[in-house]
């Protein structure tokens, strides 16, 4: 609902401010070219989302997922303490956190509400510092392959799409950390 209400806005603004800068017959052209320049991305996106939405629910499906928590135990251990308990929280966790290294956002989406659930209930649906930091690592996320990213610019024309991935390596590593960090510290000082 709030998401209606800024659109709105942002639409009212432009409207108003094409108006008075005597631009609306420029802006009534970059309507139409801007909404078909929407779904041509989403349509070239298409093809990659499914295609990852479809190998994640094909590693559920095999039993990957078992052998990524497994692999990724020590690490959700330390920051998430509650999948010691409980094996679908490490699941979801282990997908979610491996959709994320491979840049699909997209895909990893489902695994992350999944986990965030699971986290939610178990803390009276209140944000614990579990869900915070799964909310922090899925918006500071570290990608070791931004497929997303790549296809985007692919579509767009780019002969070496994966030419940014040192660029996305330093960044995600630096906006993970940091977000963990500053969850860290919310959390002490919170509780004081």
């Amino acid at each position: 609902m709030v998401m209606s209400w800024i659109f709105t806005g942002i639409v009212a603004i432009a409207l108003v401010a094409a108006i008075a800068l005597g631009r609306g017959s420029e802006l009534a052209a970059a309507v139409p070219t801007g909404a078909q320049a929407g779904i041509a991305l989403v349509i070239s996106m298409a093809g990659s989302i499914c295609l990852w939405t479809g190998v994640g629910a094909l590693m559920d499906k095999v039993g990957l997922t078992d052998c990524l928590s497994k692999l990724l135990k020590p690490l959700l251990k330390r920051l998430f303490p509650s999948t010691q308990k409980d094996t679908q929280l490490s699941q979801h966790l282990s997908a979610n956190i491996c959709a994320n290294f491979l840049g699909l956002g997209n895909a990893a989406t489902p695994m992350g509400i999944q986990a965030a659930q699971r986290l939610s209930i178990k803390s009276n649906h209140v944000a614990s510092d579990e869900l915070c930091r799964l909310i922090v690592l899925n918006t500071a996320s570290i990608q070791l392959i931004p497929a997303t990213v790549a296809a985007i610019r692919a579509s767009l024309g780019c002969t070496t799409p994966f030419d940014i991935l040192p660029a996305v390596w330093i960044t995600s590593l630096c906006s993970a950390g940091l977000g963990l960090t500053a969850a860290w510290l919310m959390g002490k000082l919170w509780r004081r």
